[in-house]
């Protein structure tokens, strides 16, 4: 006479305790208790019932643009920009939003605080808007503050399209990344800061001298503004 579901299921939960056992192995162990029931019969028991271990997954997909890194052909046509995090002397964190034309490498701004949220961006986009025109691009990360609702509506208002870059390749935005690493080395790591006051004015002397002093390779050695000129 074949045997009952109820039985099999009760052998399942009993050799599988707290443990959290495969399913070739839970196979093995109720055919002991239960050497008269087929693999095939426990397995499907087995599923029905919710014990499997690993449930299929569905692949994950990221609605990203694969948007490689280009050089503009003339100036304002894109900024790109991105965060940084540093310390104070004190010890307090402080976030800098830099802001680069991949044209001629030239900074267009430095804002350091405590906080940049989205707001906040908007604001400092719209200072550099002011001063610099309005680019066509905008490429970033997918951080907080740019998948915001108001960072894209103002980015729609704008019409100013966002270069969005992949999930985990920051090659896609390898000028920012380039500059973010030289102010590394050459502004944030090499002076010692006791205020936001007093970082956001040492910056915007260092953003000057990058800009007007400091030469590049890959503008055969011109600056920003000689590079323009």
């Amino acid at each position: 006479m074949p045997i009952k579901d109820k039985p099999i299921k009760e052998a399942i939960e009993k050799v599988m305790g707290s443990s959290r056992k495969g399913r070739k192995k839970i196979i093995k162990l109720v055919q002991k208790e239960l050497p008269e029931v087929g693999c095939s019969k426990i397995r499907r028991i087995y599923e029905r019932n919710g014990f499997a271990l690993m449930q299929k997954q569905k692949k994950r997909k990221w609605n990203n643009p694969k948007n490689k890194a280009t050089v503009p052909m003339y100036g304002n046509i894109e900024w790109a920009i991105d965060f940084m995090h540093d310390s104070l002397a004190n010890g307090r964190t402080i976030r800098t939003l830099n802001i680069i034309d991949p044209y001629n490498r030239e900074c267009k701004g430095i804002f350091i605080a405590h906080s940049i949220p989205s707001v906040r961006v908007i604001e400092f986009l719209e200072q550099a808007i002011e001063k610099y025109g309005q680019p066509k691009y905008i490429r970033s990360d997918n951080g907080p503050e740019f998948t915001s609702k108001q960072f894209q509506l103002w980015m729609h208002y704008k019409k100013i399209d966002w270069q969005k870059i992949e999930k985990g390749k920051p090659q896609q935005n390898c000028f920012i990344e380039r500059f973010n690493r030289t102010m590394r080395e050459e502004f944030l790591d090499a002076n010692l800061f006791f205020s936001v006051e007093h970082v956001n004015e040492m910056a915007e002397y260092y953003r000057e001298e990058y800009n007007y002093l400091r030469p590049h390779e890959s503008l055969g050695q011109l600056t920003p503004i000689e590079y323009v000129a």
